[in-house]
């Protein structure tokens, strides 16, 4: 399935409207059951009907021991005179059977809401949307795949915290890379291969394959791989250190770029342990980063780090590779590539790496040659030892 797939398929649904199954809600879900004590929790980018998220709350709401919890329903059809219909918000926090207890038995509290000259009702940019978001304490959701950038700079910018469902390739967007860089956002616990989603549209024309299926009633099942979570909840759940022993740098294995005083990996297992310099990796280093172990100097698609490094006017970083006596420009010998100023533009973007303890070569190869040396006065000693009883 082409990488643009999800994307093209987005923009023929109403705002995105994928929704979350079960299994890929409570997966990650279920680590952060201490965040939720006595916090308001919004799930603002989805539909009570078919939200997962709003159900885990709901069903779990005394046992999580919410405060609140707010779900908005998104319209975004308009009326007869072209301006957008109402919505509503959904709330439960009230003991309306009278029982002492607030939970999935109590009455949901169902609310009008409206638009706005620029937004539909139910739009997380609204005015109304925007004060539910300031009255939560915890926003829950999968929010539209081509509003992600926007909808996470929203969540930082009124300092919400967040547990939210994005791709990997996010991870490469110019105002997402730096917050992740930071350390202000960091990937949750999960690491779901792909996951299930389901799409509320009976009319969309979709045929069944591989990816994606149409049950009974109409409703669309597709399967996207490289979801990943969000999120700026601390967990006591610390990212170990990558494992690198046994990969060693050498430079037939580790080409550097011809602009940049860097070396190229392919995959993130084949990073070496013992290379002291900047590495350049694949935007799925964030899955395995630690920050303990390795600093990030930069992304390769970032102007900012561009000028930093001294490459002024360049799109990419570049790589240079000789091959059977000529020249060969490319990241990833299996594409085609451009060349400008006979230098290829390198197609896949790569994050810029340090290790912060790197082996160090010589005291390794030290090691190697004691334990050798070690090995043979053994087998020597050994051998003399054998001589003499016999």
């Amino acid at each position: 399935m082409p990488n643009g797939f999800h994307l093209n398929l987005a923009k023929k649904i109403k705002m995105n409207e994928f929704y979350t199954d079960r299994s890929t809600v409570e997966g990650e879900l279920r680590h952060y059951k201490d965040h939720f004590r006595c916090k308001t929790v919004l799930c603002n980018c989805d539909d009570d009907e078919y939200s997962e998220f709003f159900k885990y709350f709901y069903q779990r709401f005394d046992f999580l021991g919410l405060k609140k919890l707010i779900g908005v329903h998104y319209e975004g059809e308009k009326d007869e005179d072209g301006k957008y219909k109402p919505s509503y918000k959904l709330e439960l926090y009230k003991d309306t059977n009278k029982d002492g207890v607030v939970n999935f038995k109590d009455e949901i509290i169902k609310t009008p809401i409206y638009g706005d000259d620029e937004y539909p009702a139910g739009d997380f940019r609204s005015r109304e949307c925007i004060e539910l978001l300031k009255e939560a304490d915890i926003v829950v959701t999968n929010p539209p795949f081509s509003l992600f950038k926007d909808f996470l700079l929203y969540l930082v910018k009124y300092k919400k915290n967040f547990l939210i469902i994005g791709r990997t390739n996010f991870y490469g967007f110019k105002d997402v890379f730096p917050l992740l860089k930071d350390n202000r956002v960091w990937t949750g616990r999960s690491r779901p291969s792909s996951s299930k989603f389901y799409v509320k549209n009976d009319s969309f024309d979709l045929q069944a394959s591989d990816n994606n299926k149409i049950t009974k009633k109409g409703t669309i099942i597709t399967s996207i791989n490289g979801i990943r979570w969000f999120t700026n909840l601390k967990t006591a759940y610390k990212q170990p250190p990558l494992d690198m022993r046994g990969v060693y740098y050498t430079p037939e294995k580790y080409p550097k770029y011809d602009n940049y005083d860097a070396i190229n990996v392919d995959k993130v297992a084949d990073i070496p342990c013992d290379y002291p310099g900047i590495m350049g990796v694949p935007l799925t280093f964030m899955d395995k980063y630690c920050p303990k172990q390795f600093e990030i100097v930069g992304i390769s698609n970032s102007l900012e780090t561009l000028k930093e490094i001294g490459i002024i006017g360049e799109k990419w970083i570049t790589l240079y590779r000789q091959q059977g006596g000529k020249g060969h420009y490319s990241a990833n010998m299996k594409i085609p590539v451009s060349t400008v100023n006979g230098r290829a533009v390198s197609h896949y973007n790569r994050i810029f790496i340090k290790n912060k303890k790197p082996e160090n070569s010589d005291q390794r190869n030290k090691i190697i040659r004691k334990v050798i040396l070690r090995e043979v006065f053994i087998a020597e000693f050994a051998g003399n030892v054998a001589k003499k009883v016999a």
